[in-house]
């Protein structure tokens, strides 16, 4: 009961990237990058399992972005020409490569660190993909001059790491569609037809991410422009309860998501975002175990997932492990009070 689990990502170390930042520059290159890479993902399986986590996941230490770590194993795609290209419905502007021929991807993609983490845990293992709608609002399209036609392109490519990302041994697989609470309508309309593309023929654990975004600057002053009710999950909560995914993640605690909406994903499993990432301050145990009791008014025990809302990615190191503690004690003191 209580299974707690990251959305994702966890801080870079400062001896392998840059600190607090979300799209930052390695330190080493080459063979060298390689083997930091791997000692960070060891780092931080270690520090999941020490504070008590039930999922654990490699913290997404090889890529530099949650998107473009998956892109650069892609054929079609123009890195060297990057275009800046407002994101997230123009919430802000990034330099994104260009799909300029049809796609294909070029080997395997995330091989190397989850074989990695599947042989250092006995935990049940979750692995991160950007879903087909997030990457399609991530890139210039060049090429195909339709973004529903892309996304099913880009859900095929997907769907055959996440194959192989099975048989490597992954429990859980997770697509992060951020975008799904940006382009409401058309989430509901196709975002999720190609979200079940990119899932198809699994046998494993199937989840969405859904999120308000990282706690980065453009993203803080967006949630404060949407009023005392964020309520940009009820249009595509319904599609998702219809869904043949498992989990589906929302934002609860310190946002202003109404909790009855999670009365909408009848059946699915639910990660409750319990951990704030937009702030430096750590949540107390009681406090986690707080929220975990007020889902509990709309969704069954056995069916919650107390999780972090989004990804650590931006945050100080230390932050990120005491904010691990407290999801894990916090769990523990909900089990206890709730059983």
């Amino acid at each position: 009961m209580f299974e707690t689990a990251i959305a994702g990502s966890l801080p870079k170390p400062e001896w392998l990237a840059e600190t607090n930042k979300l799209w930052p520059k390695w330190m080493a290159e080459g063979d060298s990058l390689k083997q930091a890479k791997a000692d960070a993902t060891l780092l931080w399986i270690k520090a999941q399992e020490d504070a008590g986590l039930d999922v654990v996941g490699d913290g997404e230490q090889s890529r530099q972005h949650f998107v473009h770590g998956f892109l650069e194993q892609v054929e079609g795609i123009d890195f060297e020409n990057k275009v800046t290209m407002g994101i997230r419905n123009n919430r802000y502007d990034a330099q994104v490569p260009q799909v300029i021929a049809p796609l294909r991807l070029k080997g395997r993609v995330h091989a190397f660190e989850a074989q990695l983490a599947r042989a250092h845990t006995k935990k049940k293992l979750k692995f991160t993909l950007p879903g087909p709608m997030t990457i399609v609002d991530t890139v210039a399209d060049r090429f195909y001059g339709d973004k529903v036609k892309m996304a099913m392109a880009f859900a095929e490519l997907l769907n055959q790491e996440a194959l192989a990302l099975q048989a490597d041994g992954v429990d859980i697989v997770q697509f992060d569609e951020p975008a799904f609470n940006v382009y409401m309508e058309e989430a509901a309309d196709w975002g999720v037809k190609a979200l079940e593309r990119a899932a198809q023929g699994l046998t494993c654990t199937t989840a969405v991410h859904i999120c308000y975004g990282y706690g980065i600057q453009a993203n803080i002053d967006w949630k404060n422009s949407l009023g005392h009710e964020w309520r940009q999950y009820e249009k595509v909560f319904p599609a998702l309860a219809k869904s043949s995914i498992d989990q589906v993640s929302l934002e609860c605690f310190h946002s202003h998501v109404p909790m009855d909406l999670m009365a909408l994903l009848e059946g699915k499993d639910v990660m409750v975002g319990v951990i704030d990432v937009a702030s430096d301050v750590v949540e107390t145990p009681e406090e986690v175990a707080d929220t975990i009791g007020r889902a509990l008014q709309f969704v069954p025990k056995a069916r919650i997932i107390p999780c972090t809302n989004c990804g650590l990615a931006p945050m100080s190191r230390e932050v990120a492990e005491k904010k691990l503690q407290a999801l894990a004690e916090g769990a523990r003191i909900a089990r206890e009070r709730y059983r």
